[in-house]
């Protein structure tokens, strides 16, 4: 004979547990509360929660603490770029798929426009992203992350080696055709100050003046190989030229 389990006999934080899953269940999340719980999670640093909502979650589940706090200033950077306040317009659901409209306002001076958000319905909930996407994330894995930061970083790189070669460009015309070090060009305003770290670039930079003045290499390494670059880069008259070096300088033979 079967022992009646009475409700009385429940604590209370149990029974309430119960009653909410309960409710969770019968309610399934609709996409426009998927992103405003997605948006909500990222601004309050909950991360993982976030990502569980969203086409990341298998890029996040495979990560180890280290590996997680290692990506937690990237992550800051996207939490960062989130509003207070998000306006949700309206929704959109075509199937599986469903678009959700934000309210973005960029500027005081700008009018304020509705841009698009994708979810699509995988095991019954709505997830914020694209099949195309969830498709390259899934095959990527936990490396998804670093490999995107890697892919950023080279191309920030390269587009920082074009503001070195200007900036020594505008520093010789101003100093008889003589060319300056890194910490100079810093100095002239020329070149952003965090150049001098590795933080915002992921990269370690060196500009090397000849002692006399008149000539000039730049090179660019990863501060951590295999995750904030591969590339290492060389930069002079002749242009930039880059290849895997395992993190160190990368020599150019003449």
């Amino acid at each position: 004979m079967h022992k009646r389990i009475s409700v009385t006999g429940l604590c209370l934080p149990v029974l309430f547990a119960m009653l909410a899953s309960l409710v969770t269940y019968g309610q399934q999340r609709s996409p426009t509360d998927t992103v405003r719980e997605f948006y909500k999670a990222m601004r309050e640093r909950k991360f993982k929660d976030a990502f569980g909502m969203s086409i990341y979650k298998p890029a996040i589940e495979g990560l180890s603490q280290q590996e997680f706090d290692d990506l937690r200033p990237d992550f800051e950077k996207m939490a960062a770029a989130i509003p207070e306040k998000v306006d949700l317009s309206g929704e959109q659901i075509s199937g599986d798929s469903a678009t959700v409209f934000v309210k973005v306002k960029e500027t005081a001076d700008t009018q304020e426009q509705a841009e698009p958000i994708s979810l699509i319905k995988v095991n019954g909930a709505w997830i914020v992203g694209d099949r195309e996407n969830e498709a390259i994330v899934k095959k990527a894995g936990k490396e998804f992350f670093f490999s995107t930061r890697i892919e950023t970083h080279h191309s920030d790189v390269q587009d920082l080696l074009k503001r070195i070669t200007l900036a020594q460009t505008v520093y010789s015309a101003q100093h008889d055709g003589k060319f300056a070090n890194l910490a100079e060009l810093i100095a002239a305003g020329l070149l952003p100050k965090d150049l001098e770290g590795t933080d915002s670039t992921g990269y370690s930079f060196k500009v090397n003046r000849a002692t006399d003045g008149k000539s000039w290499y730049a090179t660019a390494e990863p501060a951590q190989y295999g995750r904030t670059g591969k590339l290492s880069y060389y930069l002079d008259s002749g242009g930039v030229r880059s290849g895997d070096a395992a993190g160190q300088p990368l020599v150019i033979k003449n």
